[in-house]
């Protein structure tokens, strides 16, 4: 069984700076809600779907696997567990099914922190890394 309560430190411990860090933190819950949302856009079917909707705003599984490379069960696929959770969102017309992110997508996880760990990844840094 695990024990999630913490064991004293045989060192000086910087309790300023352990009360800073307890203050600001997200609560377990919300953590492991960030988590499973990551989870999700860590596929890059998945993370390359939202990208593609936010350029084009709007597009059906078959455009969309044309423009990702992929085959539309990929697509498809993509797009069910993306609607689940609450991503993207989709209006029908006629027999064809058109898909957007979410009216309430948070639009600086696409355009400042997806790109930048993209170009963190692409860093001199991250060559070195082991």
């Amino acid at each position: 069984m695990r024990n999630d309560r913490p064991q004293p430190h045989q060192h000086p411990v910087d309790a300023e700076r352990v009360a800073r860090a307890r203050e600001r933190l997200p609560s377990r819950d919300d953590a492991a809600a960030v988590a499973g949302v990551l989870t999700l856009i860590s596929d890059p079917t998945r993370s390359r779907v939202l990208y593609a909707l936010d350029v084009a705003e709007e597009l059906c599984v078959g455009d969309l696997a044309l423009a990702l490379e992929v085959n539309e069960d990929a697509v498809g696929y993509a797009l069910r567990v993306l609607r689940t959770a609450g991503l993207v969102a989709n209006r029908r017309e006629g027999r064809v099914v058109y898909y957007r992110l979410a009216p309430d997508f948070p639009e600086p996880l696409l355009d400042h922190c997806l790109w930048r760990l993209v170009a963190l990844t692409r860093s001199p840094a991250a060559d070195d890394a082991p």
